[in-house]
């Protein structure tokens, strides 16, 4: 797999011996605030989540294990083509690597897969992520009611795509 250099991140295949890592990513509460799943109780169930990461056939995705220095600082990729997904460690926030991670995933998916557009489905609740996707150039498509249920509570979904003719680089 390719890996993608940015200014400050290394963005590379996922490894079993991330699994540490990512197990404290996928284990803390304000990570996964509006993540598809409750934050992992059991390292199973991150080891089950990265061989899944991992197994990505190529020709349906791509999902990146990305880092920061010598730290595993989050994911971004599209585990299925179009839909990109990323979670970074909240210790990383607000220092605009998400931004410059999922930039360099949305050229990649344009310049080398050829994808005509791609789509996010986002927690109508997480402004932060509406607010990046928006700079990026991503236009709502639609909103749904109770779409998932995650943890025991219905959550709802903000539909956005961007498409291959209005990317600018972000």
């Amino acid at each position: 797999m390719v890996e993608l250099r940015t200014d400050r991140l290394l963005l590379r295949k996922a490894r079993q011996d991330d699994l540490g890592g990512f197990h404290t990513l996928l284990s803390d509460a304000r990570a996964m605030t509006f993540w598809y799943c409750p934050p992992h109780q059991d390292v199973a169930v991150t080891q089950a989540w990265l061989d899944d990461m991992i197994g990505i056939d190529p020709g349906s995705g791509e999902d990146f294990a990305v880092e920061f220095g010598e730290a595993l600082i989050g994911k971004v990729g599209m585990r299925r083509f179009p839909t990109i997904g990323f979670i970074f460690h909240p210790d990383v926030w607000g220092r605009g690597l998400a931004s410059e991670a999922v930039r360099s995933v949305i050229d990649r998916a344009f310049r080398e897969h050829g994808l005509p557009l791609i789509k996010a489905d986002v927690d109508p609740r997480n402004d932060p992520l509406l607010r990046l996707l928006n700079r990026l150039g991503f236009v709502e498509t639609g909103r749904a009611e109770e779409t998932g249920l995650i943890g025991g509570k219905w959550c709802d979904s903000v539909f956005l795509h961007l498409k291959a003719e209005m990317w600018n680089g972000g």
